[in-house]
């Protein structure tokens, strides 16, 4: 695969509101092409939270489109072949996922609940942020990996490591 080649990720957290939502949106912000991002949930909710949508806008990041939904429109004949399926809640990573079409790339990528924390709005809008900021670095680790010169197994080496940073 060439790195002008687009590839299909899907960030899985088991609601499908907040961190891969922010994973979606960044992805397809940062790739600039290079990587077509989508998002889904073991037990998607069916609303995304504010919190997240207003975190990518203050970032001047498109926020319409987004939707909370099941994995399994992922898993189903016809749905986009994933490259990379990443897990960013602890939570999703424990579940036995669906068959993956085209046998993915795996990794966890584990980031805080930010949906979980109370307190006043400031401090909502803060969890977010800090959520945002960590899957952004780890993002912009993957694309900067050269992904045409590197194999398979060294990839996922490589992407669970970014999950740990």
């Amino acid at each position: 695969m060439s790195e002008a080649t687009s590839r299909n990720v899907l960030f899985i957290c088991t609601g499908n509101t907040a961190r891969s939502i922010l994973a979606e949106g960044l992805t397809n912000h940062l790739a600039r092409g290079r990587f077509k991002a989508y998002s889904a949930g073991s037990q998607p909710k069916g609303v995304v939270n504010p919190f997240a949508l207003q975190t990518l806008a203050t970032w001047h990041m498109p926020i319409d489109g987004f939707r909370s939904k099941s994995w399994d429109e992922f898993a189903a004949p016809g749905a986009p072949v994933m490259d990379f399926v990443f897990t960013v809640c602890d939570n999703a990573a424990g579940e036995v996922c669906p068959f993956w079409p085209g046998q993915p790339m795996t990794a966890h990528w584990g980031v805080a609940d930010p949906a979980a924390v109370e307190g006043s709005d400031e401090v909502k809008a803060q969890a977010f942020l800090d959520a945002a900021l960590t899957l952004k670095r780890r993002i912009e680790l993957m694309l900067a990996l050269p992904l045409a010169s590197l194999d398979k197994h060294r990839i996922e080496r490589e992407l669970r490591e970014i999950g740990k940073r």
